[in-house]
């Protein structure tokens, strides 16, 4: 059995996971109106943490949610050379270094906290933290570690924001997921750490169940999703598949929903040709922004704390159906006792991928 557990999120509703879900449960937003930070100085919805300011802002984030998993957990798992850390990122510290965004930021974590190993960092655009969470399955299921704690993570940068509105893909309000008046996405960034493990021991709280999942890429477009959802449809049908668990048993599902025309749309055409249309289904990105890279691990970590505190949440922004197949979007925040939970992601390029977490 593989265990995941130990989760830290950081964002702008809170340092940790429990002041993430404390904010969540109050249906707040880490969404704000930013005064001139577009190309032309127009004003921007984002969702940033405060004070992270300066250079290094990347390399802090990174090394502060470390730190704070570090305490969840066995104090020799880090320095084990049994123990891998991954990376999760699509741009990573691109403001401090154009060339490399990655190898300063990993060789500050290894040195500062004695590691065995080199961090390893993964970027393959949004579905990076989803990825790296069922690399890290893989790798334990291997054998090729014990445990692997995968930290996902991307601050809002001007190169990342401008490139979205060169798209014409920011909405000029906040982001409202599978809602019909949806106008785009919100960025924002944030932080987010688990542990995946071959021990259960090795948790100070109790883990749950990680059931790795698979990817697929239908290589539609650069930028735009495919109009039939065939990648994401591929790549949760193995992933179900692989685990011998059909569509009675998924409690509920944490969408990618970035609040695009496009990407609601597919996803609601994937859900629906895999006859999951009416599991209950949220997009977390009203209340955090897109964290790009770092999506996939914090909203895993808010399916975790949703199934520890058999709650759902209801998915903020969204008011009347968007999409041409209907989904049972969650209206308000009401208790259930969660037993499965599916996570899905998707990005540019074309890539898809999705990961399943279980109740022991």
């Amino acid at each position: 059995m593989i265990y995941i557990g130990a989760e830290v999120i950081i964002s702008p509703l809170g340092d940790t996971a429990e002041d993430n879900w404390e904010a969540l449960s109050e249906n707040r937003s880490g969404i704000v109106l930013a005064p001139g930070v577009g190309f032309n100085k127009e004003d921007i919805h984002l969702s940033q943490i405060a004070g992270l300011n300066g250079p290094l802002r990347f390399q802090r984030l990174v090394i502060k949610a470390l730190a704070a998993l570090k305490e969840r957990i066995d104090a020799f798992i880090l320095t084990s050379d049994r123990t891998m850390v991954l990376i999760s990122s699509t741009k990573g510290a691109l403001d401090d270094n154009l060339h490399d965004q990655f190898g300063e930021t990993c060789c500050a974590v290894m040195q500062q906290f004695n590691l065995a190993h080199l961090p390893v960092a993964i970027s393959n655009a949004c579905i990076s933290g989803v990825l790296t969470l069922n690399v890290a399955g893989n790798m334990v299921e291997a054998g090729q570690y014990d445990h692997v704690i995968v930290i996902g993570c991307d601050v809002a940068s001007d190169f990342v924001l401008y490139g979205f509105q060169s798209l014409f893909a920011v909405s000029d309000k906040p982001c409202a997921p599978f809602d019909a008046a949806r106008k785009g996405i919100t960025l924002g960034e944030g932080c987010g750490a688990a542990l995946v493990s071959g021990m259960q021991s090795v948790f100070k709280d109790k883990p749950l169940e990680l059931l790795t999942g698979t990817s697929a890429n239908d290589a539609n477009h650069i930028s735009g999703p495919s109009r039939t959802g065939e990648g994401l449809v591929r790549c949760v049908g193995r992933t179900m598949q692989k685990h011998g668990i059909g569509t009675e048993k998924i409690d509920f599902i944490c969408a990618h929903g970035t609040g695009t025309v496009f990407n609601d749309e597919m996803e609601a055409i994937a859900f629906g040709r895999l006859s999951l249309s009416d599991k209950p289904l949220n997009s977390l990105k009203g209340y955090f922004g897109h964290t790009l890279g770092a999506a996939g691990v914090i909203e895993t970590a808010v399916c975790m704390q949703m199934m520890r505190n058999s709650m759902l949440i209801k998915s903020l922004g969204y008011c009347d159906a968007g999409t041409s197949e209907p989904l049972n979007i969650i209206l308000k925040n009401e208790p259930k006792k969660l037993r499965t939970i599916l996570k899905t992601a998707s990005g540019f390029g074309g890539g898809n991928a999705s990961l399943m977490i279980r109740d022991l």
